[in-house]
């Protein structure tokens, strides 16, 4: 592996070693991006493939023996992780004629799901009624209701669970609706073990020792850590998730005070590692201001983790997923902070 460091960012850095083959037998029942229904928009083909980032500047902190990757998220085309989620459910939803043309599409979400439902409503001809907490951030909105979704807000005191609670009353009131249930849908879950675990196991050439990855839907860490842990027994699977019910990590969820998402699994993790928002506040800002990733604050928090793990481990290969980008936070007041 290259120990170049004159960049604190590789880009999809060739010194990765050889990408598996297609047919070897480890990833085979893995389907590329061109396993998807046959899109009827060309943006279905963005979804997915997205860059893996070396960070060594964070490398250099630690030292040698340990390298760092990130998957870069904001690449789909909506801008987030929950593409590929959003996608596998809509899809899902249409091959057993849950989801009829014309039809409209209803979930709870924070934000970032929402903005993946709208998208590909408005690109596949589906109307899309989002139950969103008041208090998400003005961008978040602004894109919800640009896509032409329309937004159900909810009560900010109440979080995602009041949104959800919300969503399960419309759906009661109107069983006709399409309700993903994201939180309870194993299509969540089924695309990051389909797409983004393969990935990441391609673009490291086998050599991942270490998942680390955020808690929200759960949707992310349990489908990419099933997969690799089948890829590879050994690789170390660490969950990362708040420390508090009172937090300002948008997009994880503390479990211990919260509506747990049915497809959440906590036996999968071998660690699950408590963050403070203060420090995914901290790492968001230096993320940006000292090496140019202008991420989301759930991305603060997995790297947080990631150097906590990276400090006591060896000969490792740390990948971990960083789900969206910061424009649309930032608003946030954070931002002002010093480093």
């Amino acid at each position: 592996m290259s120990t170049h460091r004159s960049s604190s960012i590789d880009h999809q850095s060739p010194a990765l070693g050889p990408r598996p083959s297609a047919l070897d037998p480890r990833i085979s029942h893995a389907p590329p991006r061109t396993s998807h229904p046959a899109p009827r928009s060309s943006l279905l083909a963005l979804i997915g493939n997205t860059p893996l980032l070396r960070l060594t500047g964070f490398e250099a902190e630690i030292g040698p023996g340990v390298e760092i990757y990130a998957k870069a998220e904001w690449h789909n085309p909506g801008g987030s992780v929950k593409d590929r989620a959003a996608w596998r459910m809509i899809a899902d939803g249409e091959r057993s004629g849950a989801l009829q043309p014309g039809g409209t599409i209803l979930d709870a979400t924070s934000g970032n799901t929402g903005i993946a439902y709208a998208m590909l409503g408005a690109a596949l001809g589906y109307r899309v009624r989002l139950c969103v907490p008041a208090n998400v951030t003005p961008e978040r909105l602004r894109m919800l209701r640009a896509y032409g979704a329309e937004v159900v807000l909810t009560d900010p005191m109440d979080g995602s669970d009041g949104a959800i609670r919300e969503a399960r009353r419309l759906h009661d009131a109107d069983p006709s609706l399409f309700y993903p249930d994201q939180y309870n849908n194993a299509a969540n879950w089924r695309a990051h073990y389909e797409t983004t675990a393969p990935e990441i196991w391609a673009q490291t050439g086998g050599r991942v020792t270490h998942l680390v990855a955020g808690l929200g839907t759960s949707g992310t860490f349990v489908g990419t850590a099933r997969r690799l842990r089948e890829l590879n027994p050994a690789i170390a699977l660490i969950s990362v998730q708040p420390d508090s019910a009172l937090h300002g990590v948008e997009g994880l969820k503390h479990m211990a005070s919260s509506i747990v998402p049915g497809i959440y699994d906590a036996a999968i993790a071998d660690d699950d590692l408590r963050i403070s928002t203060e420090e995914a506040h901290e790492l968001t800002r230096r993320l940006a201001a000292r090496h140019g990733l202008l991420a989301g604050v759930s991305s603060g928090a997995a790297l947080a983790a990631v150097l906590r793990v990276a400090a006591r481990a060896r000969d490792a290969v740390i990948v971990t997923v960083f789900p969206d980008g910061g424009a649309r936070y930032l608003s946030d007041r954070f931002w002002e902070d010093d480093l």
